[in-house]
């Protein structure tokens, strides 16, 4: 279903009076630089929970690092024994390439149509992963507010008009920012007339050393009520990654993980 025309989500302000829109801007410019420090990796699983049917699982890994224009990760998931992979440029001027061993076709770049494509038989997108959002600049900044009982800020995002002339079904995405961890804990995606599209909420972090990463994020689809759940499985933080690993050219050739001993295993 596509938005309204001209359709705008109304901000729903999380205290008495209209909070100060200077310190939200300075609250989630400094989200922006925030997040898991230095290189790493991780392997996950990416369970699809359906109302009905079959569950299915997916095992995939993922290297992280940052690049002058933000943050770029590259994703490998295993689906019916073929990889398929993805890269990701978040920032002011985010981009993503796709690759798939199955599909017989080089590396593609991914339009804005493309990146809400279900990634496998899941709910979860490229643009879940890629959370173009967090730079969006046209936003208000609704306050402080609680999620599952801990303190959150609450932002609404408007998408830019480009971006919303090419996928005009999401009017807007309201994040809520944890205060003490500095990692985004909930996100949810609205479409036409304040419709909820979908909603992402970290469930559980975990602690490796002195840094705390999330463990098990939940995706639901509030259209189907289908679940799809990101399970962190092992993790090698402070790595030092090749560079030209994260060139989209190079999305076709094989990068190995780091060595075994080398990743803390985290259980389910």
């Amino acid at each position: 279903m596509a938005a309204q025309p001209g359709y705008r989500p109304v901000p729903d302000y999380a205290q008495t009076g209209k909070p100060d829109q200077a310190e939200g801007r300075r609250i989630l410019e400094e989200f922006r630089g925030a997040g898991i420090p230095g290189e790493y990796f991780l392997e996950f699983q990416l369970r699809a929970l359906p109302r009905r049917g079959d569950e299915r699982a997916y095992a995939g890994r993922l290297w992280a690092s940052s690049r002058a224009l933000g943050a770029i990760s590259r994703v490998t998931l295993i689906v019916d024994g073929a990889e398929q992979r993805l890269l990701l440029q978040d920032g002011a001027q985010p981009a993503a390439w796709s690759w798939g061993a199955a599909a017989g076709r080089g590396v593609t770049m991914l339009d804005v149509a493309a990146l809400f494509l279900p990634i496998a038989q899941t709910d979860f997108t490229p643009f879940d992963l890629e959370r173009p959002y967090l730079y969006w600049t046209d936003f208000v900044f609704e306050g402080l507010t609680r999620v599952s009982g801990r303190p959150a800020y609450r932002f609404l995002l408007y998408p830019p008009a480009d971006f919303l002339a090419k996928y005009p079904t999401l009017t807007g995405v309201r994040l809520y920012l944890d205060t003490q961890f500095k990692q985004p804990v909930q996100i949810e995606q609205i479409g036409a007339g304040g419709r909820p599209l979908k909603s992402v909420t970290v469930q559980e972090l975990k602690k490796i050393g002195d840094q705390w990463i999330p463990k098990t994020v939940d995706l639901r689809n509030d259209v189907t009520r289908d679940k799809t759940r990101f399970q962190v499985t092992g993790a090698a933080l402070r790595q030092v990654l090749p560079p030209e690993i994260f060139a989209p050219g190079a999305l076709a050739d094989d990068v190995k993980s780091p060595a075994p001993e080398n990743v803390t295993r985290i259980d389910p």
